[in-house]
């Protein structure tokens, strides 16, 4: 039984880019004296947020394929669709960089002081642009190979493609893992160019991971209550949840292992990066802890609660908005400062990204059979019993 992308699939996704553009717009329109800084704040902050979703469900994939894992074959072809965002985020970056990054990375302007002198060599435009195009470019191209192998073996069945799929695979989880990291250091960590963090990658990952699988969780639900994956049972719910629960409290380690040896440690250089947050964003920097550990750890504790279909749409919305908080707080205090509201920039660029992420996912996840049917381990996946 397959995916039918209907007209009213369409209506939300194009009401929610309406609403999106209208915010936008009317964000632009009463910026105070024509200042654009939240305008583009919070377009990156909308196309960063699903960018890093769209390569988490990539991620997943690639870690099902190395790890020879066979319950997912069910549920792979999610994470797939997802993967396809990889490249309109990256037409946006490009945009929203060219068009934005004197209003968010202070060291596109041409007179620097002798800190951001040091670093020039590294934070230059040319330079930037040459990294994301590089980064752009792997990750499309592994994405774009490994669905191609994937939907080719419905066509030929065998192994082949799935033993292609696996090197590929292995090989793309080496370059995301430095990708990724760099990818935070660019795009996120030099809005605040005076500060850096050893663990700042990792903690970008733990986010987006999270937030990654939270959406394969989400999706899953929405499919099984449509009446599809009719061979999905309370085991592949409980194994999503696993990773939910399991990678929250692993975001929350990282969480408090950089704020905990950056505030004690009480350099200068490091701290800064925080006094902002402990004092004008302090509400929102303890609401995060909150939503992100203490909501998703009482909430998916137990056995039974990992095996619910309620349960865990509940657990993914609630972690995904908490996320969606959490790259807020990363981009925010050093953008507009203490001018931080919740307001149509915000709220519109968040809409129209998350409509053209629904779009476009569900597009992929209509336009192929929604269940692997050649998948060398799909008779374990539906015998998958925990």
């Amino acid at each position: 039984m397959n995916f039918t992308f209907t007209q009213r699939h369409k209506l939300v996704a194009a009401v929610l880019m309406a609403i999106g553009i209208l915010g936008i717009v009317l964000g632009a329109i009463n910026a105070p004296e024509g200042d654009m800084t939240r305008t583009w704040a919070s377009l990156l902050l909308g196309n960063f947020f699903f960018m890093v979703i769209a390569l988490a469900g990539l991620a997943f994939v690639c870690i099902q394929y190395v790890a020879e894992v066979g319950w997912s074959a069910i549920i792979k072809r999610i994470p797939l669709a997802m993967s396809t965002y990889i490249p309109v985020a990256g037409i946006f970056m490009v945009v929203i960089f060219l068009l934005g990054h004197k209003e968010i990375y202070p060291w596109t302007m041409e007179v620097l002081d002798h800190h951001l002198a040091k670093k020039a060599s590294f934070l230059n435009v040319p330079f930037f642009l040459i990294r994301m195009v590089i980064y752009f470019a792997i990750w499309i191209a592994f994405a774009v190979v490994i669905r191609k192998n994937a939907l080719k073996e419905d066509e030929i069945g065998g192994t082949s493609m799935y033993m292609k799929n696996r090197k590929l695979s292995a090989a793309f989880l080496v370059l995301y893992l430095i990708s990724s990291s760099m990818m935070a250091w660019d795009f996120i960590m030099s809005i605040d160019p005076y500060w850096f963090s050893t663990l700042f990658g990792w903690y970008v990952f733990a986010s987006g991971w999270v937030s990654g699988l939270s959406m394969i969780g989400l999706i899953v639900v929405y499919l099984k209550r449509q009446g599809l994956l009719p061979g999905l049972k309370e085991s592949h719910v409980h194994d999503i949840g696993k990773f939910m629960f399991g990678f929250s409290v692993f975001w929350t380690y990282l969480w408090f292992a950089q704020f905990m040896l950056y505030w004690f440690g009480n350099l200068p250089e490091e701290i800064g990066y925080f006094i902002p947050r402990l004092t004008v964003y302090r509400p929102l920097f303890l609401l995060n802890f909150a939503i992100n550990f203490i909501t998703p750890f009482l909430v998916l504790m137990t056995r039974d609660a990992k095996r619910k279909l309620s349960v865990m749409a509940t657990a993914a919305i609630i972690i995904l908005v908490g996320h969606w908080l959490d790259v807020y707080l990363m981009i925010m205090p050093g953008t507009v400062g203490s001018n931080y509201s919740f307001g149509w920039s915000e709220i519109g660029a968040t809409a129209f990204f998350g409509g053209l992420f629904m779009f476009i996912v569900m597009k992929s996840l209509a336009s192929v059979p929604l269940i692997a049917k050649n998948h060398p381990m799909l008779k374990e996946a539906l015998n998958h019993n925990i």
